[in-house]
């Protein structure tokens, strides 16, 4: 069994059926899925939930399922409605996220048209009064290209650990990876987030040159070259939506 929250939206539209919470009922859709492996309860952006039914499993069961998951709905619910919502445009006087600050999207440099400023950061922009969502997120990931990989060497030399390659991409769902050849990648995203952050998920990469692996040994080894990781840990659970 898996729970999980999701964030994409659903387009297939199965027969709607209602989930009893406490005070209240929300629509529910079961699909089923021949390739899922377990029962799977996700709750989507609109308040719905979804249950996906595994082959060989049933709607009856899947109804079941979601019953005993009433709790976890519940909580997730409340999560949802205290979480703050990430704008979708980003248009001068907008906050946005930088090196763990809300910052603001402020218009012109010097006086200057065609640039806006975004904390230490002067951008070039065409037309200040279009969503500048997509110009700011290419200059971050500049700036990640131009930052994160000295960082990452200066680690790995530190604690004596050989990296062959390090990249910096756009990846909707992890922070970063490593492979067993020594490559690191990571998320432009990590720009957006604290310097202790940073420094966190970079020697967490680094430590699967380790363990390649989250088993015990390697959170051990994550604690002892960085012992206030879940600090950071705790940071990125409450932002991650925010800079996704």
């Amino acid at each position: 069994m898996q729970f999980e929250f999701n964030l994409n939206p659903v387009k297939r539209s199965p027969a709607e059926e209602f989930l009893a919470l406490r005070e209240r009922q929300i629509p529910m859709v079961l699909i089923r899925n021949p390739r899922a492996r377990r029962y799977v309860l996700r709750l989507l952006p609109n308040g719905s939930a979804r249950v996906t039914i595994p082959r060989g499993g049933s709607i009856a069961e899947g109804r079941r399922f979601a019953e005993r998951s009433v709790a976890w709905v519940e909580r997730a619910l409340q999560r949802a409605a205290t979480r703050p919502i990430r704008p979708r445009v980003w248009l001068i006087g907008t906050e946005v996220y930088f090196r763990g600050e809300l910052v603001r999207i402020e218009g012109g440099v010097n006086g200057e048209s065609g640039h806006i400023r975004l904390g230490s950061e002067a951008i070039q922009v065409k037309d200040m009064a279009a969503d500048l969502r997509r110009v700011i997120e290419r200059h971050f990931w500049r700036l990640a290209a131009r930052e994160l990989p000295p960082r990452v060497l200066e680690f790995a030399v530190f604690h004596q650990l050989t990296v062959s390659r390090v990249t910096v991409r756009n990846q909707r769902s992890r922070w970063g990876s490593c492979s067993r050849r020594g490559t690191i990648s990571l998320n432009w995203r990590i720009i957006q987030a604290p310097p202790v952050v940073r420094d966190y998920l970079i020697l967490h990469e680094l430590m699967h040159l380790r363990q390649m692996n989250h088993s015990a040994r390697f959170w051990r080894e994550v604690e002892r070259v960085c012992p206030d990781y879940q600090t950071a840990e705790h940071w990125l659970k409450q932002h991650s939506e925010l800079l996704r």
